[in-house]
């Protein structure tokens, strides 16, 4: 086979980020917005995943519209598993950042033990290729991991945190043009381009006005973020098509041969890439220690003023019952001075609704928002997911009892 993948040009650089600005804005719309869960949300583009895969497979050689169909697929099933990993199983981003690295580490060993080479330029046999896709999924991931818990640390905003990303990549690409490993700097910035698509994303969609530790933006809104980056995408990708400046072949053709690495300068290279590492981590504990409002949550779900019962309306009395059982049990523990029992029950009802999402958010998910909204207070309060200690019991008896009046 020719090469499967792109030359690296910046218009290479220019599409990736866009794709996975759409990556991050289009998982939320479907997820949020048409009330398909998050879950469901994962299994849908899973299954697309594994169908453009396949045709990106067969194919002989590089094409634009299959190769960036599959990579604006894969950001958001990247994306997707590990949300599901943090919103759903509750795995603290910290956890996520360390398996999705050492599993990117894992793959890139098992490559290099059966190819002898990383580079993207020489993708030219079936297995090299699946190498390639199953590394691009896992830096998405790890991308996803990695910035949200930039964000949990800092609690900045998407538009500042869009500095951070840029500013290691803009410190790589230096590197890169001193004489560092090029296949070491591709992968580096690769992964950086994900929590910068993302914070980009977040930054365009999010309200201009939000409430402490909510992201706050342009207010576009995901749909049209989606759909202004997917049309910037397809234009791209015809102009591609057209030049097909990005085919490896073409490219050589018209450019001179790369010159040979220089072994002392990419150890000086190396070494520079471990003082950034050491910056940056400094940077993320002194920002961590900075008082802030708390974590920047990704999506900008906030709080809908409903009618008492009016939210859970749409939802079988059944679940509704079971909820505000626990619910009543958590806020008579408390009253009692039971605080093992009234966090048992909290706990519980945490898990009931986490459970019931998926079935719940498609019938209303206004409503569903809604008691999303205060349940999290009540679980703040608690100190379930969040990383404060537990608040008095007169706080908690206040938000419990404010979810038993949503709850009707």
């Amino acid at each position: 086979m020719l090469n499967k993948v792109p030359e690296v040009t910046i218009w290479f650089w220019v599409i990736k980020i866009l794709c996975t600005t759409v990556g991050e804005s289009f998982a939320d719309w479907i997820n949020m917005k048409l009330g398909v869960g998050l879950v469901n949300t994962a299994w849908i583009f899973t299954a697309v995943f594994v169908v453009v895969l396949a045709v990106q497979l067969r194919l002989k050689r590089y094409a634009p519209f299959p190769y960036w169909l599959t990579v604006v697929v894969v950001s958001v099933t990247g994306t997707l598993y590990t949300d599901i990993l943090t919103d759903q199983l509750n795995v603290p981003l910290w956890i996520s950042s360390a398996v999705f690295s050492v599993l990117l580490a894992v793959v890139f060993g098992v490559w290099w033990l059966r190819e002898r080479t990383l580079s993207i330029h020489s993708v030219t046999t079936l297995p090299r290729e699946s190498f390639y896709w199953l590394a691009v999924l896992v830096t998405f991931a790890l991308g996803t991991a990695t910035g949200d818990w930039t964000l949990e640390l800092t609690g900045w905003s998407p538009g500042a945190s869009v500095l951070l990303p840029l500013g290691l990549i803009a410190a790589i690409t230096l590197l890169w043009k001193f004489g560092a490993n090029p296949v070491l700097s591709f992968w580096l910035a690769y992964i950086l381009t994900r929590p910068l698509g993302a914070n980009i994303g977040d930054w365009l969609a999010s309200p201009k006005v939000a409430q402490p530790g909510e992201p706050t933006g342009l207010d576009l809104g995901t749909f049209t973020t989606s759909l202004i980056f997917l049309g910037l995408i397809l234009a791209t990708v015809v102009y591609l098509t057209v030049t097909r400046s990005d085919v490896t072949e073409t490219y050589e053709a018209a450019h001179a041969a790369h010159a040979t690495g220089d072994p002392r300068k990419e150890r000086v290279a190396l070494a520079g890439f471990g003082l950034l590492a050491v910056a940056t981590t400094g940077l993320l504990v002194w920002a961590h220690s900075q008082p802030h409002a708390g974590p920047a949550p990704e999506d900008n779900t906030s709080a809908v003023q409903m009618a008492p019962g009016q939210a859970v309306k749409k939802f079988p009395s059944a679940k509704v019952a079971a909820l505000k059982n626990l619910a009543s049990t958590s806020l008579k523990d408390a009253r009692s001075g039971n605080a093992k029992g009234a966090h048992a029950a909290a706990q519980s009802l945490r898990d009931l609704w986490d459970a019931d999402q998926a079935s719940l958010q498609p019938l209303d998910n206004t409503g569903w928002t809604s008691i999303d909204a205060q349940m999290d207070k009540v679980l703040g309060t608690f100190g379930i997911d969040h990383s404060n200690p537990p608040m008095p019991h007169a706080q908690q008896e206040k938000e419990l009892n404010a979810l038993l009046t949503d709850m009707g």
